[in-house]
């Protein structure tokens, strides 16, 4: 803004929905309409705004220090007037209907290029159903959760574990270790995810849409960030269920778990999701969008671009 640079926002994450007219990806809330749920979504946002106020004197500062002029007030007052993209797909959100006109929704941001290639014991598999499961990158040194997972997957002795435990976990920690499971630090996930039958995450958006793009339902035990919010869209378009980590017991895991393989209905959700995301190639809309965006400095008109999918209403036709 200071340099008079045209700019787009992509939420790499959840997008915020600060309407209120859904719950801010920062809680489990389930998706209602009713007055009392709206009312609880505006003062999650209030709340939120309070956690989020130190960063915004930051932004005060530095916007004071520069004389830009900016009604702190409009809570879209620096949002790009040209796009903001999400990777999340508009069939994976709430059914959110009052987007402002630069919203778009996208697709997953990943594909199975470019990544770095990760070793993995692929001998140790046995063909056994396939349990994946990661806690992510960031929050993934409770071990607590890792014991919960483990004591749970010792119940279903039929299946194989692969559990990714990041770098701030000693495996040895965590013994005595179910013969059925494989501990690694890092793990191969989207190769995992294409031979799995069920994902055990953190919710993280990247690893739950990379699940969903091989058909894979989910069991989902949100940390913090925007994790809460998806997994409550995993639990509303019945692609798996969560616990909160509060509420996190091995027995409770075992009935979650139990409860996704038993019912097709969450793989066959899961793989109606698969070609959702297969369609609509994430990667190559938004980098078509942006550059629309750029070379017009103008929004880009879905009308005009039927391949740029804006944050249009749930049900209607792209």
């Amino acid at each position: 803004m200071r340099l008079g640079m045209p700019y787009v926002h992509i939420w790499n994450i959840l997008h915020v929905d600060r309407s209120g007219s859904s719950p801010a990806c920062f809680f489990t809330w389930p998706y209602e309409t009713t007055p009392e749920a709206l009312a609880r979504n505006v003062d999650g946002l209030k709340k939120a705004g309070g956690l989020l106020a130190p960063v915004l004197a930051v932004a005060k500062s530095y916007a004071e220090k520069n004389r830009l002029q900016i009604d702190w007030n409009d809570r879209a007052a620096t949002i790009s007037k040209l796009a903001v993209i999400t990777q999340t797909p508009k069939e994976f959100d709430f059914p959110i209907s009052n987007w402002p006109p630069q919203f778009h929704y996208a697709g997953p941001f990943h594909d199975d290029e470019g990544r770095e290639q990760v070793p993995f014991p692929w001998e140790k598999l046995t063909g056994a159903p396939l349990i994946y499961a990661s806690m992510g990158t960031l929050l993934n040194g409770m071990e607590y959760v890792y014991r919960a997972i483990l004591e749970a997957a010792g119940k279903f002795p039929e299946t194989q574990l692969v559990l990714s435990v990041g770098k701030n976990i000693d495996p040895d920690d965590l013994r005595p270790i179910p013969s059925n499971v494989i501990i690694v630090s890092t793990a191969p996930q989207i190769e995992l995810l294409k031979r799995a039958s069920l994902c055990i995450t953190h919710a993280g958006l990247n690893t739950a849409l990379e699940a969903l793009a091989q058909g894979v339902p989910i069991v989902a035990i949100p940390i913090g960030f925007d994790q809460p919010g998806v997994a409550a869209r995993v639990a509303y378009h019945r692609v798996g269920e969560f616990v909160e980590v509060g509420d996190l017991t091995a027995e409770r895991l075992a009935q979650l778990i139990q409860r996704v393989r038993q019912n097709p209905s969450y793989r066959d959700n899961a793989r109606y999701f698969q070609k959702v995301i297969a369609r609509t190639q994430g990667l190559d809309l938004a980098a078509d969008l942006i550059e629309r965006a750029f070379k017009t400095n103008q929004i880009v008109d879905p009308a005009r671009h039927p391949g740029v999918r804006r944050g249009e209403r749930q049900g209607e036709q792209e």
